[in-house]
């Protein structure tokens, strides 16, 4: 956290869509299956570039020679919940950027790392029940020597984040620990180290599925 003090939100206020750098509001008229018209009101980006994209997370995998794998999280606050959170490194894609390009670029300004983007997911919704704000999830692979220094942020003007490493075994109970603590966790980590625990605590099921799988 900040050693200046601790970020709070002071004031909040309704601001129209066409005051709004970064989001829009819009009301949209649609008909169901029995053919009744009906009203949503939807968030969007007026940010989406050439992508088609907002946004990128990174998954990441963090490989020592004598350390157990682990994951690079990053805490900062965020005014939308007027708290503190426990998220992926993750950012908006620039105009002109892949969702790759966009990972590597984020990764490296917000922990200092430099790692190779092995896989991307689809674009998926953030939360489809109200916004049409999409992303891109891209594990991020970063393999070290064993007397690799911890690198330098270079974060932008205004940004406050901090890094802690995580050993892959533990994330799922660190997180808990962080929401006991009052930080907000990210559903999209939370969900995914809630995965991992599951195939941890149930070997036998996911074994079998791999065996279906593979055709045995």
């Amino acid at each position: 956290m900040s050693q200046a003090g601790t970020p709070k939100v002071t004031s909040l206020v309704d601001l129209p869509s066409s005051d709004a750098k970064w989001v829009k509001l819009q009301k949209a008229t649609y008909t169901d299956a029995k053919g009744q018209e009906r009203i949503w009101e939807i968030a969007s980006r007026k940010t989406t570039g050439k992508s088609g994209v907002d946004a990128v997370a990174m998954g990441n995998i963090i490989y020592h020679p004598t350390k157990p794998p682990s994951t690079i999280l990053v805490i900062q606050f965020r005014p939308p919940v007027n708290a503190f959170t426990i998220e992926w490194p993750a950012g908006l894609i620039d105009a002109n950027e892949t969702p790759e390009q966009a990972a590597i670029r984020e990764m490296y300004e917000e922990t200092g790392y430099q790692g190779k983007v092995v896989s991307s997911s689809p674009a998926v919704s953030a939360d489809p029940g109200m916004t049409s704000a999409n992303m891109v999830l891209c594990m991020v692979e970063v393999h070290l020597g064993e007397n690799d220094p911890e690198p330098e942020q270079h974060l932008d003007e205004g940004e406050d984040i901090q890094r802690v490493n995580v050993p892959l075994a533990d994330l799922y109970e660190r997180l808990e620990q962080f929401a006991k603590e009052g930080y907000v966790v990210a559903a999209k980590l939370y969900h995914w180290a809630a995965g991992v625990q599951y195939a941890i605590d149930h070997p036998d099921l996911f074994s079998k599925i791999g065996e279906k799988g593979s055709g045995i």
